[in-house]
């Protein structure tokens, strides 16, 4: 029997568990370009469909929103039919919205095929499945928060691509009303190419996948509860519901500020198109390294089997986080929101890497229903954000109310730690 990786070999593809690992994070990169190429372009699409700000703000949330409900069904879906076939199916079917978005007439058509686009944000979970399936205790928090770090650069790329190549078609003499629909339709394509390269060099687990080992006789360790007992043993424990408070704080974070953060360069300090779309695409470029980072440091601190200074880590970086993204809502010029923005950024994206560090060791039999809840909370975090924003109709004060709210959220770290000597998993061995 094929057992879990106990080292992350990067250069290599011979073994299932470092295809898994690549082409795991190749496809959040694509789902994660695809969820936010509409952002950096929103200056663009706002006089197309002469949109207000309060459906600038629908569309904000509605990016996100669907993700919720998406993420809590693919964890389960992950236990039932393994992350090939689940991830598979939603890296095809999440590309017709995104390609139908390029055929969007009106402010309703828009906001339905956004509303759909956000049904790719569900990839993390999986991506985050199947390298805990992959990988052994002693290396997953890393493995998982690489695998995230580099897939959520996907969401950085969009920021920093889409307007070069909205310019490129441009310079070709392009009409800007035609050339934002066709660069729409790349990201789209690319899922769909990536749906074929999953289905055809990927595997559940280092054994096989699911449906051969249960027709063997076998039943998958992480599949032990299956389908909604997964979802139903992980909702009836407290600490998942901790980790989805600080996940919403701060992946819920990281995706307020790719949705807005274009338009605020924009509006408040006058850059173009192109500046702001560098200026926002940084932040989330930060995950190429920050988020492997957190998760790293995680499993560094829990050397010796113990997870409380995993938990440790992870208030840290949110108190940190808060911090930050208090200094990014204070600044005043162009130079300085950028560097307070990266500062905070690399927290909130170490945060994510640490939280995630935690997730295989809190139920191992219904990691799909953990990694589902957890992950859902990410977007739960950027619904209330977008919200708060529509309410307060400021986006500096906005920003301002959610630093604070980090740094509340920090405390559900905390509340991890309470008792969690009994975790299961805690003392798994390395080779588990």
């Amino acid at each position: 029997m094929m057992a879990k990786a106990d080292r992350i070999d990067i250069a290599s593809l011979h073994t299932p568990q470092m295809r898994a690992f690549h082409l795991t994070w190749a496809a959040f990169f694509v789902c994660f370009f695809a969820w936010f190429a509409c952002a950096p372009l929103m200056p663009v699409l706002k006089g197309e469909f002469h949109l207000t700000a309060a459906q600038i703000a629908n569309i904000n949330i509605a990016a996100v929103a669907i993700t919720i409900v998406v993420r809590l069904l693919v964890g389960p879906l992950c236990d039932r039919f393994g992350p090939r076939k689940t991830y598979t199916g939603l890296l095809a079917l999440g590309a017709l919205p995104v390609l139908g978005i390029s055929f969007a007439q009106s402010y309703e058509s828009f906001l339905l095929f956004r509303l759909g686009i956000g049904a790719v944000g569900a990839s993390f979970v999986i991506t985050q499945y199947h390298t805990s399936v992959m990988f052994a205790p002693r290396v997953v928090g890393t493995a998982n928060a690489a695998a995230a770090g580099w897939g959520n650069a996907g969401g950085g790329a969009a920021q920093a691509a889409m307007p070069l190549l909205l310019a490129a078609l441009l310079m070709l003499g392009v009409d800007q009303s035609l050339g934002w629909r066709i660069a729409m339709i790349v990201p789209g394509a690319a899922m769909l190419l990536m749906a074929v390269l999953y289905w055809k060099y990927t595997q559940d687990c280092p054994e096989g996948n699911f449906d051969e080992l249960r027709a063997a006789g076998r039943v998958p360790e992480t599949g032990g509860k299956g389908g909604w007992g997964s979802f139903r043993a992980a909702a009836a424990n407290y600490r998942v519901w901790m980790l989805f408070v600080t996940y919403g704080a701060c992946f819920g974070i990281e995706i307020f500020i790719h949705n807005i953060a274009a338009q605020y360069y924009v509006d408040k300090f006058g850059l173009s198109l192109g500046a702001a779309g560098l200026a926002a695409g940084s932040f989330g470029l930060l995950a190429l390294f920050a988020r492997a980072l957190g998760g790293w440091l995680s499993d560094k601190a829990a050397h010796r089997g113990d997870l409380a200074p995993r938990v440790l880590l992870l208030f840290v970086l949110m108190v940190g986080e808060g911090l930050g993204l208090y200094l990014f809502s204070h600044a005043g010029a162009a130079v300085f929101a950028v560097a307070s923005m990266l500062a905070f950024g690399l927290f909130t994206h170490m945060a994510c890497g640490a939280t995630y560090a935690l997730v295989p060791f809190i139920d191992r039999k219904a990691l799909g229903g953990v990694a589902g809840i957890v992950g859902a909370g990410g977007n739960v975090g950027a619904v209330v954000a977008g919200f708060v924003l529509k309410g307060v109709g400021d986006v500096q004060q906005t920003l301002t109310i959610l630093s604070v709210a980090v740094m509340v959220a920090a405390l559900c770290a905390i509340a991890v730690r309470v008792g969690i000597g009994s975790l299961d998993g805690a003392a798994a061995p390395a080779g588990a």
